[in-house]
């Protein structure tokens, strides 16, 4: 796979597609290619989800013996930000594009 058309995304700790033009435009070859290694991709966020939802987990614990205000601000923060997260992977999991000839709109 050329990393032209993935980069890993911190923050999802998963490789993201990076298209340097519109889906049709790529060649078919590229376009197998690409779709090829998101379906490796996609195959690994369920299990990226469920890292989170563990760390989610063991904040909710933390949270539920932390006696500070700000500190359990700071937690529940940290919480939303693990949540945004798996909507963002599952958002990525629904992407399912498919092969288009040149020229033509999937």
């Amino acid at each position: 796979m050329r990393n032209e058309f993935f980069a890993y995304n911190r923050r999802l700790g998963i490789l993201l597609p990076v298209m340097l033009k519109e889906w049709p435009m790529y060649s078919p070859e590229e376009q197998e290619e690409i779709l090829l290694e998101w379906e490796r991709v996609r195959g690994t966020i369920p299990d990226r989800i469920g890292e989170i939802d563990g760390e989610i987990e063991r904040l909710q614990e933390e949270l539920a013996q932390e006696d500070d205000f700000e500190q359990s601000c700071m937690i529940n923060n940290e919480i939303s930000e693990r949540a945004s997260e798996i909507n963002d992977l599952w958002i990525w999991y629904r992407t399912n594009p498919e092969k288009t000839k040149r020229g033509t709109m999937p």
